[in-house]
């Protein structure tokens, strides 16, 4: 049982990532890549974690692992919040729907 829900939070955490990297390719500007690397990519290195804690030998080890979320998550804000100022201090404007 333990291996079975390890084996899904694993496959849903490269999902998220498959997902992330999906929209780090096909959203128009630098602001929605943002937006798609840092909820997908988050998302899915929870799912891995968790799924690797899982079968963690220890719980130490465990501890460890999941760990690495909460400093990847605040690592990841300030990471994107530079990266979007200065998107905007270069001047690069948010994309648009053009209207017919």
């Amino acid at each position: 049982m333990l291996e079975l829900a390890s084996s899904g939070l694993l496959c849903a955490g490269a999902f998220f990532y498959f997902a992330g990297t999906l929209g780090l390719l096909r959203f128009p500007d630098v602001y929605c890549r943002l937006h798609a690397l840092a909820k997908a990519d988050n998302l899915g290195l929870g799912c891995l974690l968790l799924g690797l804690a899982l079968q963690a030998d220890s719980l130490a080890a465990a501890l460890k692992l999941l760990l690495i979320w909460p400093l990847w998550l605040a690592a990841s804000a300030g990471v994107s919040y530079a990266i979007a100022r200065r998107a905007d201090a270069l001047g690069i404007v948010p994309w648009r729907k053009e209207q017919p």
